[in-house]
């Protein structure tokens, strides 16, 4: 098993992931109440307030996946959250996930923030490959990872019901193989 207690501060151009600190919080509570963020990741839970300060609070504690808050450098703040968990130890692998809120929105700050850890944990572990989901009706999504690397492994027919019609959703994967190919060619 990949040992993730150790929780890295990575810089990029736009955006600082870090690990999370009691005062964003507050701003990761925003995030998890917006409508469109709902939807996208295919939540039908709305938290209360005790419910997001208690996992919020834990993120840091755990050896098993990586929480980490995405900081907008320009306004510094926190705009969202990326996620390694799920560790597959017959397939070396672990999923990936990204929830941007709507301060982040539309300004590339989910394509650097999925950068940045996609190398950190290449770089970091021995994982083979990262995998994803995302659902039919998020082509921005699909596209921030098709951009890093990401390509489709499988198709999820009718995973979630919105608004009466069934959603599929893709299964996405980045293999090492592949990632280590697309960083010498110059690649993203």
């Amino acid at each position: 098993m990949t040992d993730l207690l150790h929780k890295p501060t990575i810089i990029g151009d736009r955006v600082i992931l870090r690990p999370f600190e009691p005062g964003d919080i507050p701003y990761m509570e925003q995030c998890l109440r917006d409508p469109e963020v709902i939807r996208l990741t295919g939540s039908d839970e709305v938290y209360d307030s005790e419910v997001i300060v208690r996992w919020y609070s834990t993120r840091n504690e755990q050896a098993d996946r990586l929480d980490l808050a995405i900081v907008d450098r320009s306004a510094d703040v926190v705009v969202g959250e990326v996620v390694v968990n799920e560790h597959d130890p017959v397939k070396h692998s672990m999923n990936y996930r990204i929830l941007i809120g709507p301060r982040g929105r539309n300004r590339g700050l989910g394509t650097e923030a999925t950068l940045l850890i996609r190398d950190y944990m290449f770089q970091n572990t021995d994982l083979k490959q990262l995998t994803l989901s995302v659902f039919a009706f998020n082509p921005r999504a699909q596209r921030v990872y098709e951009k890093t690397g990401f390509v489709l492994e499988s198709v999820e027919e009718g995973a979630l019901e919105d608004d009466g019609k069934l959603i599929d959703s893709y299964n996405m994967v980045l293999t090492r193989e592949r990632w280590e190919k697309l960083k010498e060619a110059g690649g993203v």
